[in-house]
C-alpha cells in the first residue's frame, strides 16, 4: 500500500470514529439515510452498520458477505477492521480471492476468504465445512443473480442482520425475483446488465417468513436492510412503502458492454420482454406487466 493511500485511509477511519459518535446519540431514526456514511461501503452502508450493532445486542461478533471481488468495496471491510469482527468472504471469482489473501488485513485480522459459486444447492455446506454455523452478528448478500433464492436456502445460520440488494427496475409492487437457475450471470442474462436480483417486495415478503423485520433502504435505492423480530423494539419499523427507495444508478450496458447512462422507467423498457417469477402467486410474468 503507498503512503498516499495508507494516509488517506487514516484519514477516512479517524473522521468515521466521530461519525460514530454522533450515530450512538441518534436514538431510534425515521430513516436509515440519517446514519449513513462511506468508508469502504459502496454508498453509506458503513453507517447504517454502526447504527445496526450500536443498538443490537450481538452476542457473536461474526459476518458473512458474499459477491465481495476484491473486497475493496464492501459491506463488512469497515466492520472487520473498526470493529474487529470475525468473518467469512465469498466470490467466484480466484483473482479476486488471491487478491484478498495479499492483503495486509488478511493476516491482520480473522478473516477467511473462499473461492466458490453459490448455489441455493451448495450455500449451507459452503458455510458448514468452513466452521461457520448457527448464531451470527450479520449477513450481507449481493451476488447479482439469484440473490433471493439464496436467501430462501440458506438454514445453517442465523443473523441478527441482513443486507440484501434489491432490483430497483422490477418496482416495489409485485413480489418478484429472476427464475432460479444455478449458474445463472447477470451479464450473460441480460447484455444491459439490468436483470438480475429480486424486486424489495419479494425481499420484504421473505424476510417476514424467516422471522425478520424491514427498517429500510440505503438512500442509492439497491441495499435493503432487515433485523430479527427480536430486536424490533430497538427500531422504527416501515411498511414496504414507507422504507422502499427507487435508485437513480445508471449502470445499464449496451451490447458492446460500454455504459449507456439510462435511467427511470427507460430501464425497465430494455427488458420488458424478459420473464421475472412471483414468489406469492408462483407464476412467471413479463417484466412490462409489473
Amino acid at each position: 500500500m503507498s503512503d498516499i493511500k495508507r494516509d488517506s485511509d487514516i484519514q477516512k477511519l479517524l473522521l468515521a470514529k466521530i461519525l460514530i459518535d454522533n450515530i450512538k446519540n441518534k436514538g431510534i431514526v425515521n430513516n436509515l439515510a440519517e446514519v449513513e456514511f462511506k468508508v469502504f461501503s459502496q454508498f453509506g452502508e458503513d453507517g447504517i452498520i454502526q447504527y445496526l450493532i450500536n443498538n443490537i445486542p450481538i452476542k457473536n461478533k461474526i459476518f458473512i458477505e458474499f459477491g465481495v471481488q476484491d473486497y475493496k468495496e464492501s459491506n463488512t471491510r469497515f466492520l472487520l477492521i473498526n470493529n474487529n469482527w470475525k468473518g467469512l468472504l465469498i466470490d467466484s471469482d480466484r483473482k479476486n480471492i488471491n487478491s484478498i489473501k495479499n492483503d495486509e488485513i488478511y493476516w491482520k485480522y480473522d478473516i477467511k476468504a473462499v473461492c466458490k459459486f453459490v448455489t441455493r444447492e451448495n450455500i449451507n455446506s459452503v458455510f458448514s465445512s468452513n466452521g461457520f454455523e448457527g448464531d451470527i452478528g450479520l449477513l450481507s448478500i449481493d451476488i447479482d443473480g439469484n440473490d433471493y433464492w439464496i436467501w430462501k436456502a440458506i438454514k445453517v445460520i442465523n443473523p441478527s442482520i441482513v443486507i440484501c440488494e434489491y432490483n430497483s427496475v422490477f418496482g416495489c409492487k409485485d413480489a418478484v425475483t429472476i427464475p432460479y437457475g444455478p449458474n445463472f450471470n447477470r451479464t450473460k442474462a441480460h447484455f444491459s446488465n439490468l436483470y438480475f436480483g429480486a424486486s424489495m417486495h419479494a425481499l420484504y415478503y421473505l424476510a417476514n417468513k424467516k422471522g425478520y423485520i424491514f427498517i429500510g433502504s440505503n438512500s442509492a435505492g439497491n441495499n435493503a436492510f432487515f433485523i430479527k423480530k427480536d430486536f424490533a423494539k430497538f427500531f422504527k419499523k416501515l411498511t414496504l412503502k414507507e422504507g422502499y427507495v427507487i435508485s437513480n444508478i445508471r449502470g445499464s450496458r449496451n451490447k458492446e458492454g460500454r455504459l449507456t447512462y439510462i435511467s427511470g422507467e427507460d430501464r425497465k423498457k430494455i427488458i420488458e420482454d424478459l420473464e421475472v417469477y412471483n414468489v406469492k402467486t408462483k407464476e412467471k410474468m413479463k417484466i412490462k406487466d409489473l
